[in-house]
């Protein structure tokens, strides 16, 4: 039977960035692979340069993601894909890169989005034959080697990341199941008997700069249990 890790992501900011230019950075609504890569390689020990590892990581695991806070009150109502409450700063950035990737002579303004007060619970998969294992990660995750963030460094964490041990389950859905609050939104990178798939751009391309692929996420709506 397929083993699971259960993250918790929980924390007054967070930020998962799409993939952009330098005027704008927005927050995607859920966590995305390639931010998620980078917390568990930030616990692992993993160098930013180190492509080969970096790699490894990305072949060894696969997310599904549930959607537990929005920031929204209780008696709200939630659109299927409303994300958590959104605000932003700014910054002025030199050098920054305009669309065919040479640098701005000009400093330019950045806006830079945040969610706030969101949650979310992430189960961990083993791809086939993964480089890495669940064991690995899940001690990385109870001693980090590098401070872990949520998306970006101004964006701490408030509670330990890894909720217990590895567990078994037949599917994420049913790994995402043991782990309360049920009932949110899941986004997985396996149909889940879906309603509309997203396409998004969250897959790194290690080596090239700010480069990332494409996949397909698909949404489900978690039904509590009686």
């Amino acid at each position: 039977m397929p083993r699971y890790l259960i993250l918790r992501l929980d924390g007054p900011m967070q930020a998962w960035g799409t993939h952009t230019f330098e005027d704008f950075r927005p927050s995607n609504l859920f966590p995305t692979r390639s931010g998620l890569l980078g917390l568990l390689g930030a616990c692992l020990g993993i160098d930013r340069h180190n492509h080969a590892e970096l790699e490894q990581l990305a072949a060894s695991v696969e997310f599904t993601v549930r959607m537990d806070r929005t920031g929204l009150p209780p008696n709200a109502e939630q659109p299927m894909l409303k994300a958590a409450v959104k605000l932003s700063d700014f910054h002025t950035v030199l050098a920054a890169r305009k669309v065919d990737g040479s640098p701005n002579k000009n400093p330019v303004v950045s806006r830079r989005e945040y969610l706030f007060d969101a949650a979310f619970t992430v189960a961990i998969g083993a791809k086939p034959i993964a480089p890495i294992t669940l064991e690995a990660i899940a001690e990385a995750l109870r001693r980090p080697y590098f401070t872990p963030v949520l998306g970006r460094r101004s964006c701490p964490i408030t509670r330990p990341l890894l909720e217990g041990a590895p567990i078994d389950a037949s599917d994420a859905k049913t790994a995402l199941a043991s782990a309360l609050p049920v009932g949110g939104l899941i986004y997985a990178e396996g149909d889940l008997e879906s309603m509309q798939p997203l396409r998004i751009r969250d897959v790194p391309m290690y080596g090239r700069n700010r480069q990332f692929g494409t996949r397909q996420v698909y949404v489900h709506k978690e039904t509590p249990c009686s």
